[in-house]
């Protein structure tokens, strides 16, 4: 039945080990009518279809389940057309025949699967007919065949089913040329073991992709199930999928935190380093932010949801990243394309070699064939393939793990070539809410100061205000009840603290109506000078104290910087601030500094730069930002900042830590530098082996390692980046 669909699908697929899967499955369904466009990811083991007005969804199952894999919808709901089929394990019983050797190796033990059986029978049927080959050598080697059909069969059919969808020049096409080619040049013991060799290194591909697939899909693993949630004054069990934004939930020590939320009552100190990576736990309380899968480690905390389970932070991560994975990176396209003509291309040199020889140079017809098979199974391209799709795969994991989120292949290529990082300042470089810096008493004590400001300030929302209270707190300074607070608009806040009237004024209001010396007035102008707000307490007509206060660069600023600049990468700080304090921050942090600029100040800055060579990542954070972050080569999005920023960026730091910047390019140079290992290791061994057949060194067993083998090495060594840790 046909269908318009206005929105993309999603299957699970199941089987998937390497990068000639993907090619197959998006030439066969994008052959499909109604189907406008199909892409299938690896890494998250999916397939994706933007269907057209005339989309039949049973042909797509169809067609996935000619080629030998198993599908389903990822939301779980199977359509009419599949209805019964299961995406594990199950046997398809209108599958038209087809076996079903493929399988998702990520989801129970491996040696259950259907490849498994397959890999098994072979090889048992491999050794009882060889053991019967050596009890009864009078026995021709057609013996072999009943053993070589077991394994040489399912491959076949999925080398036809992959010709007549589109992929003639298949790993399968290749395999079964070449054992079919061997048994009749009585070369049958040898075709058996090429063919089970093909299939444990298939095996062993699936095992590796597995592991690698379920790096990523682990994160979720980290929200609990269940929640318990506070309502009318009762508690109960729910589904953590079931919590809806405001509710309350109640989390004990040790537990894990089911939703994103906001501490409504309790401080305890949290364990993020399942999600952030972070080893030391942080100290949290009402109105701080938890993410889910976090644990509490203290005490009973109430928090209030925040996101549903669909949009936490763990689930968007993974959502964009399996996104990410599905765009190809431009290393990885040019291998794609340069895989389209190799492939023929040896078939064409495999039959030269066959044939010229004894047709030209008197050479032994079998013998030359035989070595034109063995060099069909050098050329596979398995290994060649999935070289880089592999790494970025592994990549992207490794940095989602360590909150790095970054939206694909081609930008984590970018990343290398980084030659200038510009940063917003407000948010980015600085922690984006002031704080207290400095409590200077005028003839009073500095806490007496301190709990005079924080009465006044009691009850507003004003951020100076919050940041007087929060320093009172930390400073277990008293804050004793105000009467009469008035806010004066431009100038301050007036009251009455014990009876004695009391105002917190900007210097320039205090000025007008009280009388500093030079020595106080030298201080607040050394104050303006590092770039922080002062506000002056006056009591009983007196000025009696200052309070400084100013956005601080975040904890590691000044190390991200080092270690951008050691890498040999340039900074400026791009701000709408005002000049003074921009550069009070720039002279800490020691960057250049550009401050009041508008947002198409920032763009014309980003522009000008790239005009001059500089390939140009941008950092920010607010919506001011988004038209330099869409202008840069790179855009990264900090932590915490606006969805406009996150949406218009290439790139994000999910945690807010400055020294992640340098470790996006270090993680973009380590998986370039695992993608050339993993290339050098699939063509260095098909040189190898192609130089050592045809001198007559190796035959077709050993041929099969250059390709299987190959690509499991190179599988592992991309796995190798999920260990990566950064700074």
């Amino acid at each position: 039945m046909s269908e318009n669909h206005a929105t993309k699908l999603k299957y699970r697929i199941g089987g998937m080990d390497c990068a000639s899967c993907v090619s197959k499955i998006e030439t066969a369904v994008n052959r499909l009518p109604g189907v406008e466009e199909a892409g299938v990811s690896l890494a998250s083991g999916t397939l994706t279809i933007l269907p057209g007005p005339n989309f039949a969804r049973g042909a797509v199952e169809q067609q996935v389940k000619a080629l030998g894999y198993s599908i389903a919808p990822t939301d779980g709901k199977v359509p009419s057309s599949a209805a019964g089929h299961e995406l594990e394990g199950h046997d398809h019983g209108n599958d038209d025949g087809h076996e079903h050797s493929h399988f998702d190796l990520g989801d129970g033990p491996w040696w259950k699967t259907r490849k498994a059986v397959l890999t098994g029978v072979t090889g048992a049927a491999l050794v009882v007919t060889y053991l019967a080959h050596l009890a009864l050598p009078s026995v021709p080697n057609w013996i072999f065949v009943p053993a070589l059909a077991v394994g040489l069969v399912p491959i076949s059919r999925r080398a036809l089913a992959a010709a007549m969808a589109g992929t003639p020049f298949s790993i399968e096409m290749l395999m079964s040329i070449a054992a079919t080619g061997a048994l009749f040049i009585g070369a049958a013991e040898e075709a058996v073991m090429v063919v089970f060799l093909f299939l444990v290194g298939e095996l062993l591909e699936g095992v590796a992709a597995g592991r690698a697939r379920a790096s990523i899909r682990g994160l979720t693993d980290l929200v609990p199930k269940n929640a318990l949630v506070e309502e009318n004054g009762t508690t109960q069990e729910v589904s953590a999928e079931a919590l809806t934004p405001g509710a309350i939930i109640l989390v004990r020590p040790g537990d894990r935190i089911a939703a994103d939320g906001v501490i409504v009552e309790g401080s305890s100190a949290i364990n993020e380093a399942p999600v952030t990576g972070e080893s030391v736990p942080k100290s949290k309380g009402p109105d701080d932010t938890v993410f889910a899968g976090t644990i509490n480690s203290d005490t009973v905390l109430k928090v209030r949801v925040t996101a549903a389970a669909a949009d936490n932070t763990i689930a968007r991560v993974v959502r964009l990243v399996e996104e990410a994975q599905e765009s190809k990176a431009p290393t990885e396209r040019f291998i794609d394309r340069f895989s389209r003509y190799y492939t023929p291309g040896v078939l064409v040199a495999g039959a030269l070699v066959a044939l010229v020889p004894p047709l030209f140079f008197a050479g032994s017809r079998d013998e030359w064939i035989y070595k034109g098979l063995a060099i069909l199974l050098i050329g596979c391209p398995c290994a060649l393939v999935i070289s880089t799709p592999a790494a970025i795969a592994a990549g992207l994991s490794a940095g989602a793990r360590r909150g790095l989120l970054i939206k694909g292949g081609a930008v984590i290529e970018a990343f290398r070539r980084v030659t200038l990082v510009a940063l917003d300042k407000t948010g980015t470089l600085t922690e984006g809410k002031p704080v207290v810096t400095d409590v200077i008493g005028l003839g009073r004590p500095e806490g007496q100061v301190l709990s005079l400001a924080a009465a006044l300030e009691s009850g507003s929302s004003h951020p100076l205000a919050v940041a007087i209270l929060a320093k009172a707190k930390e400073m277990k300074a008293p804050v004793p009840p105000a009467l009469s607070a008035k806010a004066l608009p431009g100038k301050g806040v007036t009251g009455s603290v014990g009876g004695e009237a009391i105002a917190l004024l900007s210097p320039r209001a205090a000025d007008e109506e009280y009388t500093f010396d030079e020595a106080t007035k030298s201080r607040i102008d050394g104050l303006n000078a590092e770039g922080k707000t002062v506000s002056v307490l006056i009591a009983a007509g007196t000025p009696v104290g200052l309070i400084a206060i100013r956005d601080e660069p975040r904890a590691d600023a000044e190390a991200g910087l080092a270690a951008l600049k050691a890498a040999g990468i340039s900074t400026v700080m791009l701000t709408g601030d005002n000049e003074r304090t921009a550069r009070a921050i720039g002279a800490k942090l020691g960057i250049e500094v550009r401050a009041g600029l508008l947002p198409e100040d920032k763009q014309a800055i980003v522009r000008e730069k790239q005009a001059a060579g500089e390939i140009v990542a941008k950092v920010g954070d607010g919506i001011n930002d988004a038209p330099a972050l869409a202008a840069a080569d790179i855009g990264i999005a900090m932590g915490g900042g606006t969805d406009v920023a996150l949406e218009t960026a290439d790139a994000a730091v999910l945690h807010g830590r400055v020294m992640d910047i340098a470790n996006m390019v270090a993680l973009s140079k380590a998986t370039m530098g695992n993608i050339w290992q993993n290339i050098s290791v699939a063509l260095g061994l098909k040189a190898v082996f192609l130089v050592t057949t045809i001198i007559g060194v190796t035959g077709l067993w050993p041929a099969i390692l250059a390709d299987t083998g190959a690509t499991v090495l190179v599988t592992m060594n991309a796995m190798r980046l999920l260990a990566w840790k950064g700074r």
